[in-house]
């Protein structure tokens, strides 16, 4: 390939059942690329199972910079990143969703970042709209936990858009654990980072595709997997319950040999069965969510299947 054909910018684009957004997702990403030089814009198709595919295609016929790879099935929203990041052919690459909540017109303030010599320009929201004060706010408490308890310094208010160097790329394709939050494996690469900021705008079409279900598994796999506070956790608490349990064996013993003022009754048995049991099947549903992601490293299948190339 010579200079002037090489691909300045790739961005990449996941995007699962968004037939109401393809069209002017291209065309926006579209205005703003081509001011940058050579360019290709991936979508990565998780499985839809509605006309995005179809449309894609269609929008390919009036643009060749468009590139598709299209999924087996669904695969996932980090999955579908990292296919695109490994299919990226740009000297840098821009993480965007397709639902155009993030603006496309912030990438070239953040190619101005990176010109400036940063690996990574993360996009950091300084408002949400259209969001239910319930999301913001336990977004908010959510990443401010994540970055109190795990092992990097995982940065608030930001998602995936983000621009990322060649050489942030190419570590981030490295790592291949199948349990993936992007978000805390680009803070662990370090190299030099920074931000511009923006306010996120309402969805333009169509409805999330993270329910709570989606939201609270992705929250689980990003404490899960940059933090072992929660095991910790489980330690303190079964230590505080033993000893507990200890206490309260010695005041029996001592209620009957002492005051002899026991009377038979089944409330302190209930209370202490729950609350031991209790204790118990907390800290093993933390050490399952462990062990569990262990069990689905160990299998080493792949991230994803491509079915078709466009």
């Amino acid at each position: 390939m010579n200079e002037s054909s090489r691909i300045f910018l790739s961005v990449l684009i996941p995007v699962f059942n968004e037939e109401l957004i393809v069209e002017e997702c291209v065309k926006r990403l579209s205005a703003v690329a081509q001011k940058t030089g050579p360019y290709e814009l991936v979508f990565i198709n998780d499985g839809s199972g509605d006309r995005t595919l179809e449309l894609l295609l269609n929008e390919k016929k009036k643009n060749p910079s468009i590139k598709i790879l299209n999924f087996s099935r669904n695969f996932g929203h980090q999955a579908a990143i990292t296919a695109g990041m490994e299919h990226a052919q740009g000297e840098i690459a821009v993480i965007i969703d397709a639902d155009l909540q993030d603006p496309p017109e912030m990438i070239p303030e953040m190619i101005r970042k990176w010109k400036e010599g940063y690996d990574v320009v993360h996009g950091r929201r300084k408002r949400r709209m259209g969001e239910t004060i319930f999301k913001t706010w336990t977004a908010a408490f959510f990443y401010r936990l994540l970055g109190k308890i795990s092992n990097v310094s995982i940065p608030v208010d930001v998602g995936d858009f983000r621009l990322l160097s060649k050489r942030a790329l190419q570590a981030l394709i490295k790592l291949r654990e199948h349990h993936r939050y992007l978000r805390g494996l680009v803070a662990w690469l370090g190299y030099k980072q920074t931000f511009v900021e923006y306010i996120r705008d309402e969805r333009f079409a169509g409805e999330t595709k993270f329910s709570l279900m989606k939201t609270i598994k992705f929250s689980i796999d990003g404490i899960s997997s940059f933090s072992i506070l929660p095991l910790r956790l489980s330690t303190f608490v079964g230590f505080f319950s033993s000893g507990f349990s200890f206490l309260y064996i010695f005041y029996a013993l001592y209620a009957k040999f002492v005051l002899h003022d026991v009377v038979p009754g089944w409330t302190a048995v209930v209370i202490g069965v729950f609350f031991l049991g209790g204790v118990q099947l907390i800290c093993l549903g933390i050490m399952g969510e462990y062990i569990g992601m262990l069990h689905e490293e160990s299998k080493a299948r792949p991230l994803y299947l491509i079915s078709e190339i466009y």
